[in-house]
């Protein structure tokens, strides 16, 4: 059992929910990233988020955008990523790391190469967004095979098959984007989260995250009604990026403790 399914089977014996922190690695400064990751773990964060930076991205919203631009012209590329990841696990043996990005860095650096090395830096989980299910069973087999869980997006628009899909070869955790757009932008509609989110967890049978829209305790406290995890990324970067670097670390810490204190606020898990 990988360390996200442990994170979950333990969250759920507890009747409480994870908490999903994204930042993305080099932003601000890629020597930050391993302090800011270990921030948001003293913030309690269960499973932290790591994107990948990558120039030409499509679900990603303006802020999450301009910190991938930061980062790689500050020189952070996929394999610095890994060094990164590996850096925090010389501090950090139990929290789940998951990469977050596109499929051009791994395509260019070699899935194989790719797979075998995020293993041995230390990582838990992959979530591609441009790898389709239907079209990645070889990769996802692979990242299995080395203790990676592949983590699939569903979003509002997408179809039983398309579950079917994700049943058949994802692991960990299910992303559910909550709105039809991008990162950090639209209203969330509650009502339509809670509809669809027991349809997912019965059709594939994976603890369901929701991302995309939620940016407060209220926010996180209303999907975490409903969902296994929250994911939060726009408003975290927002909080470093308005920081004085003196205070970024304690600042983000206190943010995502806030976001903890109204999660575990809430009753036991959902059914």
């Amino acid at each position: 059992m990988s360390r996200i399914q442990n994170c979950f089977k333990r969250l759920a014996a507890d009747g409480r929910r994870a908490l999903i922190p994204f930042i993305t690695a080099g932003d601000p400064y890629p020597d930050l990233t391993v302090p800011l990751m270990h921030a948001l773990v003293a913030g309690g964060a269960d499973i932290i988020e790591l994107g990948v930076p990558f120039s030409d991205p499509m679900a990603d919203g303006p802020t999450i955008q301009r910190a991938s631009e930061r980062a790689l012209a500050q020189g952070m590329t996929l394999r610095k990523v890994l060094e990164v990841v590996a850096a925090f696990r010389a501090g950090n043996a139990q929290t789940p790391v998951v990469l977050m990005g596109y499929a051009n860095p791994i395509e260019a650096m070699g899935a194989d190469r790719f797979v075998a090395t995020a293993a041995e830096a230390g990582v838990d989980g992959v979530l591609v967004v441009d790898y389709p299910p239907e079209e990645c069973a070889s990769f996802a087999e692979q990242a299995k095979t080395a203790g990676l869980d592949p983590i699939f997006l569903l979003a509002p628009t997408s179809t039983e098959a398309r579950f079917d899909d994700v049943a058949r070869i994802g692991s960990g955790y299910i992303y559910y984007v909550s709105l039809k757009g991008v990162t950090g932008s639209g209203a969330l509609d509650f009502a339509e989260v809670a509809r669809r989110i027991p349809q997912i967890r019965a059709r594939v049978g994976l603890p369901v995250g929701v991302g995309f829209g939620i940016r407060d305790a209220e926010s996180a406290r209303r999907i975490g009604e409903v969902a296994d995890a929250v994911v939060i990324g726009s408003r975290i970067i927002e909080e470093i990026n308005q920081s004085k670097p003196d205070e970024m670390i304690e600042n983000v810490t206190r943010f995502v403790a806030g976001i903890r204190t109204a999660l575990d606020q809430l009753p036991g898990a959902p059914q």
